[in-house]
C-alpha cells in the first residue's frame, strides 16, 4: 500500500439555507463562522485537531434518513434536546419511554438528523 493514511479535514452537510444552518450548529456547539461564500459556510474545528463543520449549498431538499450522522455527548439528554428546540430543533424519535434515557434522536431545521448521548 502506498500513500499517507488520509486525514479527515471536513464533515460537509447538505442543506439549502447556510444561513440557518450556521445559527442553529453554531449555536448548538458554541461554534463561530470561519469562512463562508454563496456556496458553502465552514464553522470552527470540532475540538482542537478536530475537522471542520461544513455546510454546503444544494437545491434539493433532503428526502430521507441521514447515512452519516453526529452523535454529541451531553450530561442531561433532556436538557441538550430542550435547548435545541430552542434553536429550532425537532424530536424525530420519542423519548424512549423514559426522560432520563441515553440517547435521543434530533433533527436539525433542515431535517437532518443527530444524536444526544448521555455523557459514559
Amino acid at each position: 500500500m502506498s500513500g499517507a493514511v488520509p486525514k479527515v479535514t471536513n464533515l460537509v452537510i447538505d442543506c439549502s439555507d447556510l444561513a440557518a444552518m450556521a445559527a442553529f450548529w453554531g449555536g448548538l456547539l458554541g461554534m463561530k463562522t470561519t469562512e463562508v461564500s454563496d456556496d458553502w459556510l465552514d464553522l470552527e474545528p470540532l475540538g482542537e485537531n478536530g475537522p471542520i463543520l461544513s455546510f454546503q449549498r444544494v437545491p434539493e431538499r433532503k428526502t430521507k434518513k441521514n447515512r452519516l450522522h453526529l452523535d454529541l455527548e451531553v450530561p442531561d439528554v433532556q436538557a441538550a434536546g430542550e435547548r435545541a428546540a430552542a434553536l429550532g430543533a425537532t424530536p424525530a424519535t420519542h423519548p424512549l419511554g423514559d426522560p432520563a434515557a441515553s440517547f435521543r434522536v434530533w433533527r436539525d431545521p433542515e431535517g437532518n438528523e443527530f444524536c444526544f448521548c448521555r455523557e459514559s
